[in-house]
């Protein structure tokens, strides 16, 4: 196969800046530390870890056709992504955000929806998109036009193919709970936060959310629990509860897509579950210790070294 990984959905460009403690009144300026600017968003943020971890990674999203468009193109290519699958749309912006990120990492955040909203992925596409054993889709929510049964279609051409299937999305509601819970069949790794996984659900805990999601058709459930750790649930039976590592968080922009690149990258590794998650919380983690969602990782080797090393949260 060509690729490692394939990692469609949505595709944005970041501006942070830290720390913010206040917006300025009137027309005057406040300094701040550090302004930067990174791909991100649940398929763009996850691809570049990807990529960094060491696998070849293909993105398959869209841009519009501006300068932000130029920059993110440039940076993917940066890190080693193949961009030949990227949409460049005439007449739409880049999805971009601006997020202001607060001293204790909190980040309010201004977005311009975008590309992502018209971005699809055409069955002439497919032999490219899916010539790679796992199949990233990131950002379900905020991508209308493959939101819905365009997502049902791709998801059962990548199971009829063999691929497997991971799966994160973003602003979860209700309405995006209607979206999700067709394409659970076909969902081998179902990873979202605890925040959202109750929000969709309606469940208090975990362990419910999972037996939630696992009855209605997903394989495996690996929740993000914040600064309690992670919890991963198979149809198996299995269940592990993984405690956070103890860190100093500069910024939680991309931790989420960093768990997402370090378990794909695990199962790319053929690492057993329990591992798997310790590597996909220390390639968070160290996201988490730099400004925005590209900071902190290396490489595969120096995030397994950090994942041995590191203590755990006591």
């Amino acid at each position: 196969m060509r690729y490692d990984v394939s990692v469609i959905g949505l595709y944005i460009l970041d501006v942070l800046g830290r720390p913010v403690t206040r917006i300025p009144d009137r027309g005057n300026v406040d300094f701040i530390e550090e302004i930067r600017l990174t791909v991100a968003g649940t398929a763009g943020g996850t691809v570049v870890d990807t990529a960094k971890l060491g696998l070849k990674s293909l993105a398959v999203g869209a841009v519009g056709d501006d300068e932000k468009a130029d920059w993110v193109l440039m940076t993917l290519a940066k890190h080693g992504v193949d961009t030949s699958a990227m949409q460049r749309l005439k007449g739409v912006p880049t999805s971009a955000t601006i997020l202001n990120v607060r001293p204790n990492g909190e980040r309010p955040a201004l977005h311009v929806r975008g590309a992502s909203d018209h971005f699809d992925v055409p069955a002439s596409a497919y032999d490219q998109v899916f010539d790679a054993p796992i199949v990233h889709l990131g950002g379900t929510g905020l991508l209308k036009k493959l939101d819905g049964p365009a997502s049902v279609t791709l998801l059962k051409e990548a199971k009829a193919r063999g691929c497997l299937v991971t799966f994160d999305l973003i602003a979860a509601s209700a309405q995006t709970a209607g979206i999700v819970e067709p394409l659970l069949p076909m969902i081998d790794f179902f990873m979202p936060s605890i925040e959202e996984a109750k929000d969709m659900s309606g469940q208090s805990t975990p362990e419910d959310c999972a037996k939630f999601y696992l009855d209605r058709g997903a394989a495996c459930c690996v929740f993000t629990l914040g600064s309690e750790g992670a919890f991963y649930a198979h149809a198996n039976g299995t269940r592990i509860k993984s405690p956070a590592y103890d860190i100093a968080v500069v910024d939680t922009t991309g931790c989420g897509d960093a768990f997402d690149a370090g378990f794909i990258a695990a199962l790319h590794h053929k690492l057993d579950p329990e591992t798997s998650l310790r590597f996909a919380q220390a390639s968070a983690g160290l996201v988490a210790t730099g400004l925005g969602s590209d900071a902190g990782i290396v490489s595969f080797a120096d995030t397994l070294e950090k994942m041995k090393h590191w203590k755990i949260k006591p």
